[in-house]
């Protein structure tokens, strides 16, 4: 009787806890659509509905129209610029995500004109050149629906002067083009000043007829620059472009008929390559990814079982383990997701010497055998300490980050609970060029946890004021730390990272699966890509 008391009694200890977990992540969900719900509505109701009056769709309406029914769209960067520019909502302006158009997998670029009249902020320049990086690096057809007034003059020091910034959109487009990636363009509206050459430098353009309109000096530039007096459409209009420069190709008469010329030129691309790798039979997982919401410790401070969550992503939560006795506090292995398969390497503690050597082999393997690598980062870092240090832990960590940065796998990263320090970076951290990165909700990053950083830094301020003969009191000692720790909290948030577009985006658990089968799908039809690996330290 007792035996079996006691046993009921853990059974509703751990029910309880995961009814807990869920609960608090639920939280999280609820955050995270109503952030995604403010990036979806545009601009304010006032810019929405001039747009609509003057007989033009939303951005997010030309998507729907553009792409096949029923098709996903993964959007990427949704929440990029997320409360950096005054009434300017999650999104910086611009519309970037993979979807289907004819059969074809395509980067889709569109502008807001509801949104500022869809100028580019500094945070636009960048979402718009990762989404041409990621179309160059999977061989994605670049789809870009134009709707911009140009450049948001009073933010040039981050539009202007740099790469990664407006310049390097033109600098890619030339770079695509080289390597044969399509790239078209519909002009929907304004595209002025330096804008204009996003078209021009396209395959092909699309253009509206009284509606879009390309110059690189407007009627009041020409007017100031040279006296000349002319409108809009007789300097740049859809008809002269059309008829009199050739700076377009395709005359459209509005929004739903540009789009179903596009349709049309996407259908008669060159056929995507086939699939390089054999796709296994898909197979669901073990568990249903609304599981690994009670699986996520809701403390910080208490470690998540990541076998558990791999349970519920792979196919039939099966793991094929390599070295599993040894330095087991890194997982590696094959798995499948929806049958295409996949390295993982999942955090399971703190990156030991072993972990380090174990992670270095495995990702050699993937790469002789053309495996995408998924880095599931959950990791406060490496170990450190004397024993450590006399271990080799630093030339061990050198080795998994040269293996990790040489591979020219495809490689994702999915940041499912903390990654601190040179664990974040190990794990391919976004300095790696990761093909794509996501965070969980309750995913954080930083140089060091709260706590840790908090410690450290209350520990030199210590010695200071000892040195100086000041007293340190406990108390003092926690004022000096509280605030420190709110720093590196609100610094390490999943939605810091996806604003500042340190991440690709913020997903929840249940949709990782779909996520990365799009993904994984996209990489599947590139070219095979030889690694050269750096020097290992022996």
């Amino acid at each position: 009787m007792t035996g079996g008391l006691v046993e009921n009694l853990e059974t509703a200890s751990v029910a309880s806890e995961a009814d807990l977990n869920r609960e608090a992540y639920r939280k999280l969900l609820d955050d995270l659509f109503e952030r995604r719900r403010a990036a979806r509505v545009g601009g304010p109701d006032a810019a929405r509905r001039k747009h609509r009056e003057r007989g033009k769709l939303l951005a997010r309406e030309r998507i729907d129209v553009l792409i096949d029914p029923g098709s996903p769209f993964l959007e990427l960067a949704d929440l990029a610029g997320e409360g950096l520019y005054e009434g300017v909502p999650p999104g910086a302006g611009l519309i970037t995500g993979v979807g289907t158009i004819a059969g074809r997998s395509c980067m889709i670029i569109a502008n807001d004109a509801t949104v500022k009249g869809g100028t580019y902020f500094g945070m636009t320049c960048r979402k718009h050149v990762r989404a041409q990086r990621f179309a160059w690096d999977n061989r994605l057809p670049c789809i870009t629906l134009v709707d911009s007034g140009g450049a948001f003059l009073p933010d040039q020091a981050n539009i202007f002067p740099d790469e990664g910034l407006f310049g390097s959109i033109f600098h890619n487009q030339v770079g695509m083009s080289a390597d044969g990636i399509p790239q078209i363009a519909v002009v929907l509206g304004a595209c002025t000043a330096g804008g204009a050459y996003i078209p021009a430098l396209c395959d092909e353009v699309v253009i509206v007829r009284g509606q879009g309109f390309m110059y690189l000096g407007g009627p009041q530039l020409v007017q100031a620059a040279t006296g000349e007096l002319t409108d809009a459409e007789a300097l740049g209009g859809a008809t002269m472009h059309s008829r009199v420069s050739g700076v377009t190709d395709h005359l459209a008469e509005n929004d739903a008929h540009a789009l179903s010329i596009t349709r049309r030129l996407v259908a008669e691309l060159p056929a995507s390559a086939r699939p390089r790798r054999t796709q296994a039979a898909p197979a669901p997982a073990l568990h249903p990814a609304e599981r690994i919401y009670e699986i996520v410790s809701r403390d910080a401070r208490k470690p998540t079982d990541t076998r558990a969550i791999l349970k519920c992503m792979l196919d039939a939560g099966e793991l094929q383990e390599f070295k599993a006795e040894y330095g087991n506090t890194l997982i590696t292995g094959f798995g499948r997701i929806n049958g295409h398969q996949v390295g993982i390497l999942a955090n399971a503690g703190v990156l030991f010497t072993e972990s380090a050597l174990k992670a270095t082999h495995f990702i050699n393997l993937c790469c002789q055998r053309d495996v995408p690598l998924l880095f599931l980062a959950d990791v406060s870092g490496f170990m450190v300490g004397r024993e450590a240090e006399a271990g080799g832990i630093a030339k061990a960590g050198a080795k998994f980050i040269t293996a990790m940065s040489s591979a020219s796998v495809p490689k994702y990263t999915i940041i499912v609970g903390g990654s601190y320090g040179a664990g974040y970076l190990a794990m391919c951290g976004r300095a790696f060029r990761p093909t794509a990165m996501f965070m969980w909700p309750n995913g954080r990053a930083a140089i060091m946890g709260p706590e840790q950083a908090a410690t450290t830094l209350a520990l030199v301020r210590r010695q200071i004021a000892e040195r100086n003969g000041q007293e340190w009191t406990a108390e003092v000692e926690k004022a000096f730390k509280d605030p420190i720790r709110r720093e590196y909290e609100t610094f390490a948030n999943a939605y810091n990272f996806a604003r500042n577009l340190w991440v690709d985006g913020v997903i929840e658990p249940a949709e990782t699966r779909d996520v990365m089968t799009l993904l994984l799908d996209i990489a599947s039809r590139t070219p095979r890509r030889e690694t050269r690996f750096g020097v290992f330290r022996m």
